[in-house]
């Protein structure tokens, strides 16, 4: 049973104290630490109560895996990110990432363009044909374009996207790793974002989500990891 640790982590993820947490709760302080120790358990009316505050189910709290730390993480923010344009390749296989992004790459090349800003998420039109019998996934990678860029005879076509505010999470790579963290970083995300109230946003005229990859000046590997929110 998880219920200590994952009290533990929403209270954190909620910024309050043991304090604060129990007069919300109107229980003791001392209470509050022995529900994180496992020491006891709360009546059900309390443990209703709390996951009501927390906006997660009674299973998810008592037997749920909330742990969503990882040292690759950084701390969850919301950005705002300036509105701009961008050409997008999809790629259905076994390795759709690579063959997507290593497409718009070439494009990269093709425009002459210095250290391409590229971005991806995942593309979910595969047939079970194609996911159940054969592996394969989507994925689509998209470069974006600098003012005034034109794309020449590159058959795409261009898209924009507005001013938008996103929440977002970012990941270092570490040795061995290869981003194998990323599916829990979306649960961090979207599980700070219920309790915390923010929305997602689904509007066509934006991405929902994506992801991008880059380098620091000393080579480590980062990916930010962006959803939209209303």
């Amino acid at each position: 049973m998880n219920f200590g640790k994952n009290v533990q982590i929403l209270r954190r993820m909620t910024n309050l104290t043991q304090e604060e947490l129990a007069e919300k709760m109107n229980v003791s302080r001392q209470t509050i630490s022995k529900w994180e120790l496992g020491s006891i358990m709360p009546e059900i009316e309390k443990l209703v109560e709390l996951c009501e505050m927390f906006n997660c189910s009674v299973d998810q709290i008592l037997r749920g895996n909330m742990d969503f730390s990882h040292e690759a993480y950084s701390d969850i923010k919301i950005v705002t990110v300036e509105p701009f344009r961008y050409i997008g390749y999809a790629a259905v296989s076994r390795e759709p990432e690579e063959d997507a992004i290593t497409h718009v790459e070439g494009w990269a090349r093709h425009l002459k363009i210095e250290s391409p800003h590229i971005i991806g998420w995942d593309f979910p039109k595969v047939s079970q044909e194609q996911s159940n019998v054969y592996h394969m996934r989507g994925y689509e990678a998209a470069l974006i374009l600098k003012d005034g860029q034109e794309i020449g005879d590159i058959d795409a076509e261009i898209l924009s996207q507005n001013r938008q505010d996103y929440i977002t999470i970012t990941l270092e790579e570490r040795e061995n790793e290869e981003f194998d963290i990323i599916p829990n970083a979306y649960k961090a995300l979207l599980t700070h974002m219920a309790i915390n109230g923010i929305k997602e946003k689904h509007d066509p005229a934006i991405l929902s989500c994506y992801e991008h990859e880059y380098f620091d000046d000393k080579g480590v590997k980062f990916m930010d990891i962006y959803i939209a929110i209303e």
